[in-house]
């Protein structure tokens, strides 16, 4: 838990605090070029999950992120490998990040709209909480394939 917690609570309010200074200095109507039209800063609001699918469907996505945070709590108590602890609270950092939206933005309690920002190419707009949970299903996926198996000792 000690690795846990601080992962999650870091990733979800670094993410929070992106999404706040991107809604107070970009206007929705003109995006910003960071490299050119490649990659550029743009303000939309996501109803919806990755891909903007699922729009009609918010309130899943929101019951899932929260089973997912309040899981990774009760179950990384007894997680040991630190690959695995690592990934899954970066899954769960942003899965809290994108929960704080659901929760408290427009248009309501529950059924917010997350706050995306980042385009790359023309691959979908994300957010910080969405870089955190990709990485962190790869990080999890790694170390279910290279960490050792845990030895096994007859009584």
């Amino acid at each position: 838990m000690r690795l846990l917690v601080p992962i999650i609570a870091v990733v979800a309010v670094v993410d929070q605090v992106l999404k706040e200074l991107v809604l107070q200095t970009v206007n929705p109507a003109r995006p910003v070029e960071v490299i050119g039209e490649w990659a550029r800063i743009v303000l939309v609001f996501n109803s919806g999950a990755a891909f903007s699918m699922g729009q009609n469907h918010t309130w899943v996505f929101t019951t899932l992120q929260l089973g997912f945070v309040l899981g990774a709590l009760y179950f990384g108590r007894s997680m040991v490998h630190r690959p695995q602890i690592i990934g899954v609270a970066l899954i769960a950092g942003g899965a809290l990040g994108n929960l704080i939206d659901r929760l408290f933005r427009a248009p309501g309690f529950f059924v917010g709209h997350v706050v995306d920002y980042i385009s790359i190419g023309n691959f979908a707009v994300f957010n910080l909480a969405d870089s955190a949970i990709t990485i962190g299903v790869v990080v999890v996926i790694a170390a279910l394939f290279f960490e050792p198996e845990p030895s096994k000792e007859k009584a």
